[in-house]
């Protein structure tokens, strides 16, 4: 069979198949589509696909960093198939896939899908990495102990987190009695939204309130829903795209940065635009962790 006849299957940023092989890659993108526990507007389970269909239109050159980094090899994985049935299941699929993909000496990119995927990542990375810590990046503070009788549901992804290793959340603006008792109790105050000044202080506070080693987390509505409306459950104010890269920016070039997850893309929620601008965003995370040498490149 001419294999010039096909189209080649569709890898994130439509990146060339000589820099995207999986021995050769740097990094992983490992696609999520799932959202089995989500309450309100179902639809995260196709925010992977959509990422990686608008990652096509993406400039491979950055203009702020002033270079191209898929050369550092970017291989895109199948996408995993969903358990829905058990959300704990779930989270244990995706601890198994990562923890493979650690031996490989590849650093993760999740794309999900809902956010509660996050703790399969971080109870894998939490075993390989010592002195880690996650920053949240989210408009919510998914900190209950359980919700709609699951342990495992988007709305407690954080809670399980915190049995695995510390975090940080910033940009935080909507959460619950219970949440708000379990942070008094917990002694770490989130940056909210509304009080966010990036400032000399805030970048001291932030940078003291982090470990050396850091795993993101971004759950996409962050961002105010005037630029990402595609979201489950929005709430109104959030984080500005300029705002959001800065805090990236500066954490990526102060701590070493061991995997990204970005979350909670609901496409049918808004326009085309919500996941080119999902897709940019992590792209721009994978370059300012590269040129941090976050990571080693491979090859």
């Amino acid at each position: 069979m001419n294999n010039e006849l096909f189209l080649p299957r569709q890898c994130f940023g439509g990146i060339p198949a000589r820099y995207s092989k999986f021995e050769s890659s740097s990094v992983v993108v490992l696609p999520i589509p799932y959202d089995s526990t989500v309450e309100w507007h179902s639809g995260t389970r196709e925010g992977p696909r959509s990422i990686i269909n608008a990652s096509q239109y993406l400039e491979l050159y950055d203009i702020e960093m002033d270079r191209e980094f898929h050369s550092i090899g970017i291989h895109t994985l199948p996408e995993v198939e969903p358990i829905m049935d058990s959300p704990e299941q779930m989270v244990d699929r995706v601890h198994h896939i990562v923890t493979n993909l650690l031996e490989s000496n590849k650093f993760i990119v999740m794309i999900g899908g809902e956010h509660s995927l996050t703790v399969g990542m971080v109870r894998a990375i939490a075993k390989q990495f010592q002195d880690i810590c996650v920053l949240q990046l989210d408009a919510h503070a998914d900190l209950r102990d359980e919700y709609l009788g699951t342990k495992y549901s988007h709305a407690c992804t954080m809670r399980r987190v915190v049995e695995l290793c510390p975090i940080t959340q910033v940009g935080i603006r909507s959460l619950s009695l219970e949440e708000h008792d379990f942070l008094s109790q917990y002694g770490k105050e989130p940056y909210y939204a509304d009080g966010l000044v990036l400032d000399a202080g805030f970048w001291d506070s932030l940078l003291n309130s982090l470990s050396s080693t850091v795993y993101i987390s971004i759950d996409i509505d962050v961002l105010d829903p005037s630029i990402m409306p595609a979201v489950g459950t929005p709430e109104p104010g959030g984080l500005g795209w300029y705002q959001l890269l800065s805090i990236l920016r500066k954490v990526t070039s102060q701590k070493r940065v061991v995997g990204i997850d970005l979350v909670e893309l609901c496409p049918n929620q808004g326009p085309s635009s919500c996941a080119y601008l999902a897709a940019k965003l992590v792209y721009k995370l994978i370059g300012y962790a590269a040129s941090n040498k976050s990571f080693s490149v491979c090859g």
